[in-house]
């Protein structure tokens, strides 16, 4: 096994009915360009009705149909928000506390050490997170998991992941191993993937290979390190 291999996104989801949200961050081939991914799945109802909407340079998540929300507090979040040079990405309402905390000159893990997984029992979903930090020409990015110590969730488990970026290399966090009930928690490091030239090419991958039944919304962006330059692509099963 080569653990430096990048494997591509379609061979990292394809076969997963159920992956949950996923985040990938990484640099393009050609290192050209910063690449910011981020997704969601759902099962129940209450989770399938939802839609990106993107607010300026910031996305968001509304319901698709209002009617038929049941429990907005998990669902309806800012999954990305640019502060300065930084992007952060997450999925849940932890993207406004790491925020808050760098605009106070504070860091990301202090952010996320107020915070702990989603209170949904009996799955504790992890709380996944990235921040995306542009200097001279290049960036360096972090990740984050906060998840159960155990089946009870009795205590939070906090791990982060700094990266330099490298040519073709990102990085893929999702919340859910697989499908399951309850749901098994995402395990070890980030996986590594690789980052193509061509944006539409590599939304169109995900979006593909992501299970059909359980796909909600897509939303990826490209940053172009010398121009800052941003190009977006968003996906939404409901439209």
């Amino acid at each position: 096994m080569n653990i430096y291999q990048n494997v591509s996104m379609k061979e990292l989801v394809k076969d997963n009915s159920y992956v949950g949200r996923g985040i990938v961050i990484g640099k393009t081939e050609d290192g050209t360009k910063a690449a910011v991914a981020y997704f969601i799945m759902g099962r129940s109802e209450n989770s399938r009705n939802r839609i990106f909407r993107e607010e300026g340079e910031n996305l968001m998540i509304y319901p698709f149909d209002e009617s038929k929300v049941e429990d907005p507090s998990l669902i309806i979040y800012a999954p990305i928000r640019k502060l300065e040079n930084q992007l952060i990405v997450t999925n849940g309402d932890q993207t406004d506390t790491i925020y808050d905390f760098v605009k106070e000159g504070k860091t990301f893990e202090a952010a996320l050490e107020t915070r702990e997984f989603e209170p949904d029992a009996p799955n504790w979903t992890p709380r996944i997170s990235g921040m995306l930090t542009l200097g001279e020409g290049d960036f360096t990015y972090k990740m984050s998991i906060l998840k159960s110590a155990d089946a009870e969730g009795s205590a939070c488990n906090r791990y982060t992941f700094a990266y330099a970026a490298r040519n073709g290399l990102g990085h893929f966090i999702h919340t859910y191993a697989c499908d399951g009930n309850p749901l098994p928690t995402f395990q070890g490091e980030p996986e590594r993937t690789v980052i193509p030239n061509d944006i539409d090419a590599f939304a169109a991958e995900i979006w593909e290979n992501l299970n059909e039944q359980n796909k909600i919304s897509l939303y990826v962006r490209y940053i172009d390190l010398k121009t800052g330059t941003v190009e977006n692509r968003m996906y939404n099963k409901n439209q």
